[in-house]
């Protein structure tokens, strides 16, 4: 009986830790290339004709190569950055990913961000299964997720903030209305008044709600239930907040990631014309982003169409910021789908061979890093 029971969960264990799946008709995948190709087609033949640009829109085809290529290695770079933060937070202590595995991890995960409407969450899942199948606890895997990304996103709310206040008063130049400078500057403030509240939390705060719901009754039994998220959260943020006073080099990873993307349209700036003050491209690159937010593959369309409005509102030469954003997103977007599609098919191999390890643990094998650092020892 026990023997049974014993297969039972790990039966469940083994399916509730498969490769997350998209479950892909012929129909979905035939709108899925319709819609990418429409807007393809749109933001890149049919925009610039509607603006009465059909003559700026060929000098696309003649930007300065040399700045095109510089772009290509600074989003090279911005590549490098994210596997280093991933590897400051995800990988302390013996593992089994190493630098191979780091790359084929982050680059699908960013893979499948890019071609999946899910505002990131595809690449999200894909993560959190490939850490679970190299042996990390499901909650030590949630808490630092929560961690890597309020390290990303710091950086992101930071740079609106000090951008849009220094926009906004005139201390840095390029001017800019309120609406486009202190309003994502009063956003930025509330998220990290909002994340600091939750930082706040007592770490049992869990523990204490559901004893307080088991005599309680359903009401409370929900609102003990649904104080896992933000328990999981307060701990994400605790623990890179721990990250960042451990001054780990590793974190640099964060602003390089951003740093070098906001380069490459910088980039296609010079590769066409001259570019707006850097402080005015920060700013449209951030307020831009947000169109990842739409439910559209790798905000596609949105993020464009952010970016172009933004500098148009700071008075940006319109054809100018066409031609940057469209190659700044002809590089981002494009040039790690093939090899995010190849690292995939990497990592479905490695996760094979991670499972055949520790089926088949030998004397000298890695262990799991789930088997020698706690969820506690990071606050989870």
């Amino acid at each position: 009986m026990a023997a049974t029971q014993k297969q039972e969960v790990e039966q469940g264990d083994h399916h509730a830790e498969e490769m997350p799946r998209v479950t892909v008709t012929r129909r979905s995948a035939i709108t899925f290339a319709l819609f990418v190709l429409s807007a393809v087609a749109f933001l890149y033949f049919v925009l610039p004709k509607l603006a009465g640009l059909g003559a700026t829109a060929r000098r696309i085809e003649h930007g300065d190569t040399w700045w095109i290529a510089i772009g290509v290695v600074f989003e090279l770079f911005s590549f490098a950055g994210y596997v280093v933060l991933f590897r400051a937070v995800f990988v302390r202590g013996t593992s089994l990913i190493g630098w191979r595995e780091s790359y084929q991890i982050t680059m699908a995960g960013l893979a499948a961000t890019r071609l999946f409407a899910t505002a990131g969450a595809g690449g999200v899942a894909l993560t959190a299964w490939a850490l679970r199948r190299s042996g990390m606890e499901a909650r030590l895997v949630a808490c630092r997720m929560v961690a890597f990304m309020v390290l990303l996103y710091v950086v992101y709310a930071g740079v609106l903030l000090i951008d849009g206040v220094g926009l906004g008063t005139g201390l840095f130049p390029g001017g800019g209305s309120f609406a486009i400078t202190i309003i994502p500057a009063i956003v930025a403030a509330l998220l990290f008044a909002l994340a600091g509240a939750m930082a706040l939390l007592p770490g049992d705060i869990e523990r204490r709600l559901g004893s307080w719901a088991a005599g309680s009754g359903r009401v409370a039994h929900w609102l003990a239930t649904g104080a896992t998220v933000p328990a999981l959260a307060a701990s994400g943020i605790r623990t890179a907040i721990d990250l960042i006073r451990s001054r780990d080099v590793g974190l640099l990873g964060a602003p390089a990631w951003w740093g070098f993307d906001i380069c490459v349209l910088w980039a296609c700036f010079h590769a066409f014309g001259s570019p707006p003050p850097f402080t005015v491209i920060l700013m449209c690159y951030f307020v831009g982003m947000l169109g990842n937010l739409l439910p559209l593959p790798g905000g596609l369309g949105g993020v464009e169409g952010g970016m172009i409005g933004a500098f148009a509102a700071f008075g940006v030469d319109f054809n100018l910021a066409l031609l940057a954003v469209l190659s700044y997103r002809a590089i981002s977007f494009w040039l790690p789908t093939v090899p995010g599609a190849i690292a995939y098919f990497q990592l479905r191999r490695t996760v094979a061979r991670w499972r055949e390890q520790q089926s088949h643990p030998s004397d000298d094998a890695v262990p799991p890093v789930g088997a020698i650092e706690s969820a506690a020892s990071l606050r989870a």
